[in-house]
């Protein structure tokens, strides 16, 4: 009976907390598959350049938005022809760090600690894009300007344009119609894995009994992957388990890998992208973190 009132609970408390980032990572899809141009979109986010890479990376760590409202942005960029590592490469960089988790990882873990992280996830974005790239090159998926237009954009030079209006409700009907058929099943899975293993209290045996050495970075690394846990909700989490025991490499660890791999982004990268680029995905973020949290630690 306790375990199910904690688990009505937890998923009271991510349906609150996710749902508006949702409807705005929705809304802000909407907006850009449907208002903004397609040649600013082949200009700018087609590209496969390292500052293209470098800015989308500084974009997904400003915008604040977590993992839940990126998704639909990262689809919404999907079909307007955006490069996998490109999108890779956001779906890193927006849940890892927002403003708000990033002054407060300054002010519980410092100056250095803080640099380091940042650091650590523009390094990561970069890695994850030009894996993605790669990729997507070997597929070759991409929309090439030097191909022969298709029927439809052919066609569409004698279509009548739509009107601000209809451009307005056809964005509407992209982010509240499409979007939710497209990978709302896959993120209301998400939140309903999460709230059953936020009401275990398994994770209290691991702090008191399994946290010294090698243990603690096996701890970050199945907690990080198993719990979803924000950028910002998870610094105090993750401070507390430092002053009860954790060391600082597998903090930093879990800080990194915590956001990154909640089950709604798992899942969304396995149906959109397939099962290699999320196996892929998924090692590179684990193996990155550790090889981050350790590197730390002896410095």
């Amino acid at each position: 009976m306790k375990f199910i009132t904690e688990f009505l609970l937890n998923l009271k408390h991510y349906g609150l907390e996710i749902l508006p980032v949702l409807v705005l990572g929705f809304l802000l899809s909407g907006i850009f598959y449907e208002l903004v141009p397609e040649n600013i979109v082949k200009k700018y986010l087609i590209k496969k350049n390292y500052l293209t890479l470098f800015i989308i990376i500084i974009i997904g760590m400003i915008l604040p938005i977590c993992c839940i409202g990126s998704l639909p942005m990262a689809v919404g960029f999907r079909q307007k022809g955006v490069r996998l590592g490109n999108i890779l490469a956001f779906l890193v960089a927006t849940p890892a760090t927002s403003v708000s988790s990033i002054l407060i990882t300054l002010k519980f873990f410092g100056v250095s600690f803080t640099l380091y992280l940042c650091l650590s996830v523009i390094i990561l974005g970069f890695l994850i894009g030009l894996i993605g790239n790669f990729l997507d090159k070997t597929q070759q998926s991409f929309v090439d300007d030097k191909l022969p237009p298709t029927a439809t954009e052919f066609l569409s030079k004698y279509i009548p344009k739509k009107t601000f209006k209809q451009k307005i409700f056809s964005s509407l009907r992209y982010a509240f119609i499409y979007l939710p058929k497209e990978i709302g099943g896959e993120i209301l899975i998400g939140i309903v894995l999460a709230s059953f293993i936020s009401s275990l209290n398994i994770i209290k045996i691991f702090v008191e009994n399994f946290l010294q050495g090698i243990y603690g970075y096996l701890f970050s690394v199945i907690f990080g992957v198993l719990m979803y846990i924000c950028s910002t909700a998870s610094v105090p989490l993750v401070y507390a388990l430092n002053k009860q025991g954790l060391s600082i490499g597998p903090s930093l660890v879990l800080l990194i890998l915590g956001p990154l791999t909640s089950y709604a982004t798992l899942l969304v990268v396995k149906k959109e992208f397939g099962l290699k680029v999320f196996s892929i995905y998924l090692v590179t973020i684990i193996l990155f973190s550790l090889f981050s949290g350790i590197i730390f630690e002896l410095i």
